[in-house]
């Protein structure tokens, strides 16, 4: 498992709010473009399901996923069916802020497969430096985001 964490300087539900909104995600992200909910699903509730929109350089590419665990204020994962990857958000209140915390995990049959690929160098050599430096990225630009509110 790979995890980042930062300490934000607003409350749970703002992060959780700001974490749990996938139509947003492009605006942090330096890999995902956004997400849209399907089936009927409108927002953040376990089992709903949405397609994430992804690029990298001239490669693009959608995933389509299901929420695992929503809890306002505390928590927010999915998972992703074609990698085989669960992402996710803890969110914690501490003294001065609250900790946002962005891990993922490799999981099911389809992990050794999925690890395989991302060593092919498609999308970059050191593909999962590159996910973790991403992760990195993506709460250093939601906290400024919750920050200058």
């Amino acid at each position: 498992m790979d995890e980042t964490s930062v300490v934000v300087n607003a409350t749970p539900d703002e992060v959780w709010a700001l974490a749990s909104d996938i139509t947003r995600m492009g605006e942090w992200s330096p890999e995902c473009t956004g997400g849209a909910w399907r089936g009927g699903a409108t927002g953040p509730v376990v089992g709903a399901r949405f397609v994430g929109f992804n690029r990298h350089g001239r490669i693009r590419w959608r995933t389509h996923c299901r929420v695992i665990e929503s809890v306002p204020g505390k928590a927010f994962a999915f998972t992703v069916l074609e990698s085989a990857m669960t992402w996710g958000f803890r969110i914690e209140p501490i003294e001065g802020g609250t900790q946002l915390s962005e891990w993922r995990e490799r999981t099911g049959a389809l992990a050794v497969p999925a690890k395989l690929f991302a060593g092919t160098g498609l999308l970059g050599r050191d593909r999962e430096g590159m996910m973790v430096d991403g992760m990195t990225r993506t709460l250093e630009r939601m906290k400024a985001e919750l920050e200058t509110r």
